[in-house]
């Protein structure tokens, strides 16, 4: 049986896929019993859909996760090599010389026997999923469709950096204040149970009435030492386990708490601007590409994993089918700021959109990175704050009652 690339409109919403059958009239006829509006239907040039699977299978077993990083490194050297006018086999086999994480080698070794038997890099990138997203392989086929795989992989690689700049941007701007907040908690926790305890006896022994805020100490310290402490642990890690597993199979939950990582304070504008700044650098490459408009809003798409930007992306795709301006259909989702579309708009108009793309990456990008400096200035100074008044509390609640002794010693 033959494999079919198809596109259409199932139910108002955009479908693309690939179906077995023995010829065209016949894939035409189960895409219809499937209530598919059809806009293309061609011969696919690849491999039968059983024959991806079970490669899918086997590229399974083969090498594991990889570190971002380590691809970003492969990628750089595969981008620098064919630049320079090596042929794609050969550029594929110094790569993977260059490759030191022990995962990645037989990955690349794959690699290179399927692009020696003839496969298209990108298909050949496509069967490791896990470690090459759908922005990477479809930035490679883009490359190959256009016979720029060069630019096409120089441009991955800024795609790559950005990716990791971003990462460790937000880490770096979180480190410093949960390194102070471990810190606050542990002392705070050794406090209750190795030196509270201490306390406990000799206030015993003294016969005082203890002030309210010592006994609050004095009894979160015996919660926390007995049967109290472990079951609150316990507690809370039932708890992020039904997280993690609600998360997982319930599609609400996971849109709800999607939604609040948006409107967190401080984090959720820091979250959306990363998210804008990636998207808008690759719908700007694959533009250039020639990838029409619908193919590049489903990868740009796929840069994040919130449903709320999927969603409002999917809505974008529709109104795209319906033949309403792109610049109009962001105004119409909230979610993207009102800066987003004038300068989509700006794009339409010029019909420079590939350049009015680059303009919005790099916007946000600066956008990001200030956003990042403030929120270093606002949070560390915070935390310090915050350490000081919890050991500080702490401290004066446990050696009130010596001053309170010592006052009525001295009267």
């Amino acid at each position: 049986m033959d494999v079919y690339d198809y596109k259409g409109i199932k139910e108002g919403k955009y479908a693309q896929g690939e179906i077995e059958a023995i010829n065209k009239d016949e894939a035409a006829y189960k895409l219809r019993g499937q209530k598919l509006i059809i806009t293309s239907l061609e011969k696919s040039k690849t491999k039968s859909i059983k024959e991806k699977i079970v490669e899918k299978k086997k590229s399974k077993n083969i090498g594991g996760k990889v570190p971002p990083r380590d691809i970003l490194i492969m990628t750089k050297a595969l981008a620098t090599m064919i630049k320079a006018g090596l042929p794609v086999l050969e550029a594929i086999g110094m790569a993977k010389e260059q490759v030191n994480n022990k995962k990645l080698v037989p990955i690349m070794e794959e690699i290179y026997k399927n692009v020696e038997s003839g496969q298209p890099l990108s298909e050949s990138f496509e069967k490791y999923e896990r470690n090459f997203d759908s922005v990477y392989i479809n930035m490679v086929k883009a490359g190959e469709a256009s016979g720029k795989l060069d630019g096409f992989l120089v441009r991955l690689v800024e795609v790559l950096e950005k990716r990791e700049k971003i990462k460790s941007s937000i880490k770096g701007a979180l480190f410093y204040p949960i390194i102070l907040f471990t810190i606050a908690m542990s002392v705070m926790i050794l406090m209750l149970v190795k030196v509270v305890p201490i306390f406990v006896e000799m206030y015993a022994n003294m016969n005082v009435e203890l002030p309210g805020s010592t006994k609050m100490i004095l009894g979160a310290s015996e919660f926390v030492r007995g049967k109290g402490g472990l079951f609150t642990l316990i507690i809370m890690i039932s708890l992020y386990s039904l997280h993690k597993f609600t998360m997982r199979k319930n599609y609400n939950y996971r849109k709800f708490f999607h939604r609040f990582f948006l409107k967190m304070p401080l984090f959720g504008n820091l979250i959306l601007k990363s998210i804008l700044a990636r998207k808008a650098l690759i719908m700007g490459n694959l533009a250039s590409a020639g990838v029409n408009l619908l193919e590049n809003i489903d990868i740009a798409s796929t840069v994040t994993d919130n449903l709320i930007i999927r969603e409002s992306m999917e809505n974008i795709k529709r109104g795209v089918f319906s033949g309403t301006d792109l610049s109009t259909l962001y105004r119409k989702e909230t979610i993207f700021p009102l800066t987003f579309a004038q300068l989509v708009k700006v794009g339409e108009k010029t019909g420079n959109i590939e350049e009015i793309y680059s303009s919005i990456a790099r916007y946000y990008e600066d956008d990001f990175d200030n956003a990042v400096a403030a929120l270093s200035k606002t949070i560390e100074p915070i935390m310090i704050v915050f350490m000081g008044v919890i050991i500080g509390v702490l401290l004066l609640a446990l050696y009130s009652p010596i001053f309170n002794v010592g006052s009525i010693i001295g009267g």
